[in-house]
């Protein structure tokens, strides 16, 4: 698996090696990445203490997409709010800095739990809503999503997808730090 990684690496033109990282860094962050795993898995799929910084990235979306028209209004909560982390895990990801990269890329999957909380809550909608726009316009994102595309019905299988899909991603990005540690 490592040997198909790295040339998959390679590909990508990132031929240059990583910079260190001393084993008791690697180890601190593996104990805090388990901690924050055993949390987020106690919580069930509630509210965790990172979704309130998620929750600003997400509406900040909503009115930076605002400029291009209502659709793209309606996703950019969740593109900006998984965007921020992608973009900053693909630039340490170019600066070779292996703890900072799995940093941004594990609060990148962490995202997925949240967006899967949201997703699972389209058809029943009891979730508060927060605006930072007009509080007399507000809406479901991912009801109104749904429902466009006509999957509305699948909206808890979607929704198990995408947090399976955090979860394989967030215990990837520990293992690949752990497989850092020489």
């Amino acid at each position: 698996m490592q040997e198909l990684l790295d040339s998959m690496l390679d590909l990508a033109g990132a031929r240059e090696e990583w910079r260190p990282a001393p084993r008791w860094a690697i180890a601190a962050w593996i104990v805090f990445y388990a901690c924050f795993l055993v949390y987020a898995f106690r919580m069930h799929g509630g509210y965790l203490f990172i979704d309130s910084a998620n929750l600003v990235v997400h509406e900040g979306g909503h009115m930076l997409f605002s400029w291009f028209g209502q659709t793209l209004c309606l996703w950019g909560g969740t593109i900006l709010q998984w965007g921020v982390p992608l973009l900053l895990s693909a630039y340490f990801f170019h600066q070779r800095q292996v703890t900072a990269f799995v940093f941004c890329l594990f609060f990148f999957f962490e995202n997925w739990l949240y967006t899967a909380t949201y997703m699972a809550d389209a058809r029943a909608m009891v979730l508060p809503l927060v605006t930072a726009g007009d509080s007399d316009f507000i809406e479901h994102d991912w009801h109104t999503i749904f429902s466009s595309l006509g999957v509305l019905e699948y909206d808890t299988a979607i929704a198990a997808v995408v947090r399976t899909l955090g979860w394989c991603g967030m215990l990837g990005c520990v293992g690949w730090l752990a497989s850092r540690a020489e």
